[in-house]
């Protein structure tokens, strides 16, 4: 393991228990809108897909969550796991954003993930689309950060 690669438990191979909370530390991860904190959580030479694009690296990451954060303005995102075996989950979630503009968005998408066995994960492809929303449609009315607990789940919000 590169020096650079601490161990992100919990570790493959994952239960319902384990892969849920893998899905809910990635969700607060990111909801941290903090590129270089996200980006510890994968392997330095995690590869991925993110809509059409194609990145390798975790410097790469680092670059493109810069590029994500700039654009999609007061971020929020709900992760909701939807499947698991072994060394991989597949996620489901939906984020809310609004443009320079003003324009807001709810962004839906799957993820699948794989995991090394140190549980950082070493790949990523997401599958994303974009729907413009009205302000007064928008669902996620929490302060920045993290989710609170008893927030509905993307289930709950009927996603």
């Amino acid at each position: 393991m590169n020096t650079l690669e601490q161990p992100r438990p919990p570790f493959p191979s994952f239960d319902a228990e384990s892969a849920a909370q893998k899905v809910r530390m990635a969700e607060d991860a990111w909801n941290t809108r903090d590129p270089e904190a996200v980006a510890l959580a994968y392997t330095v030479d995690s590869v991925w897909r993110n809509r059409s694009e194609f990145l390798s690296g975790r410097e790469a990451i680092v670059e493109f969550l810069l590029r994500k954060w700039e654009k999609e303005l007061d971020y929020r995102l709900i992760k909701e796991l939807w499947a698991f075996h072994e060394t991989r989950i597949a996620v489901r979630f939906a984020y809310e954003w609004h443009d320079h503009s003003g324009n807001w968005f709810r962004s839906y998408g799957n993820e699948n993930w794989e995991f090394d066995t140190s549980g950082l994960m070493r790949r990523r492809v997401a599958s994303i689309n974009d729907l413009p929303i009205k302000e007064s449609q928008r669902k996620y009315h929490w302060t920045l950060g993290r989710r609170p607990d008893n927030y509905p789940s993307l289930s709950d919000l009927c996603f």
